[in-house]
C-alpha cells in the first residue's frame, strides 16, 4: 500500500508561489524564470542563467548583476508602484495557497471516513492532520521566498508528513485486513484491498476536481499580474537586455 503517495499528493498539489495544480501560468498565462525573495525594502528576482542573473528593485531603483541601472523619472515612478503592487499581491496569493492546504486535508479527512478506522485511530489522523496543516499554513505565512519551496525542499518535508501518517493508515487498513482473513470473511479482507488500490490511483483525480474551488480565487489574481507585466514593459536591464521579469501571454 503506497500510502505516502497519498499523503504527498496532498499536502503539496501547493508549494508556495506554484500553485501547481491549478497555477499562474495556466490560467492567467503568467510565467517567469526567476525566483523572487522579498528582502527589508526591496525586491531579489535571482536566476541560473541567462543575464541578468539578479535584479534588485527597491524604492525606484534598480540593480542588475551588481550594476546600477541608469533611470529616468517615469521609470522609477513604475518600478515603485511595481514594488508597491507586488507586495500587496503577497497576502492575496498566500490565502490562496492556504485555502488549496484547507481543500487538501478535508479532501484526505474525506477519503479515510470509508475506511471504517477504530476511532482511536481516526483521532489520532485527525490530531497529525491538523498538526501538519497547521506547521504549513505557518511555513506559508513566513515565506518570503520562492526558494523555500523548490522541489527538494517540498519532496523532504512531504516525506517528513508521510513518514508520520502514512503508517496509521496502513496499520489500520493491515489489521483490519488480517482479522478479516483470519475469520474467513475473503471478501471483506478483498475489499479493503481494493479501497488502499483506490487511494493510491484515484485519490489525486479526485483532489483535482474539489481544488477547482480554487480557480475563481486564482483568477481574480490575473489582473493584478498583468498589471505588473505592464508596468516593467520597456524597462531595460544593464547593457540594454530588457527585464522580463514576468511574461503574460495575450
Amino acid at each position: 500500500m503506497r500510502s505516502n503517495r497519498l499523503l504527498v499528493a496532498c499536502l503539496f498539489l501547493f508549494a508556495a508561489g506554484s500553485l501547481q495544480a491549478q497555477d499562474l501560468s495556466q490560467i492567467c498565462h503568467a510565467t517567469s524564470s526567476y525566483d523572487l525573495s522579498l528582502q527589508q525594502g526591496r525586491l531579489v528576482f535571482d536566476r541560473a542563467q541567462p543575464a541578468p542573473l539578479r535584479v534588485v528593485i527597491a524604492s525606484g531603483t534598480l540593480q542588475t548583476d551588481g550594476q546600477n541601472v541608469p533611470l529616468n523619472a517615469e521609470d522609477q515612478d513604475r518600478l515603485s508602484l511595481f514594488q508597491r503592487e507586488l507586495l500587496a499581491l503577497e497576502p492575496r496569493v498566500k490565502a490562496v495557497i492556504n485555502h488549496g492546504v484547507d481543500v487538501a486535508v478535508q479532501a484526505v479527512q474525506q477519503e479515510t471516513e470509508g475506511l471504517n478506522l477504530d476511532p482511536g485511530t481516526r483521532a489520532e489522523l485527525q490530531r497529525r492532520l491538523a498538526a501538519h496543516a497547521a506547521d504549513l499554513h505557518q511555513r506559508v505565512a513566513a515565506s518570503q521566498s520562492t526558494h523555500d519551496w523548490h522541489g527538494d525542499t517540498a519532496d523532504q518535508y512531504a516525506n517528513q508528513v508521510a513518514s508520520d501518517i502514512a503508517p496509521l493508515i496502513a496499520s489500520a487498513l493491515g489489521q483490519q485486513a488480517i482479522a478479516a482473513a483470519m475469520s474467513g470473511d475473503l471478501q471483506q479482507a478483498a475489499a479493503l484491498r481494493d479501497q488502499a488500490a483506490d487511494l493510491t490511483t484515484g485519490f489525486q483525480p479526485r483532489l483535482q476536481q474539489r481544488l477547482q474551488v480554487l480557480r475563481p480565487e486564482i483568477q481574480a489574481l490575473c489582473p493584478a499580474i498583468q498589471r505588473l507585466a505592464e508596468l516593467q514593459q520597456g524597462i531595460g536591464a544593464s547593457h540594454g537586455r530588457p527585464l522580463n521579469l514576468l511574461d503574460v501571454a495575450r
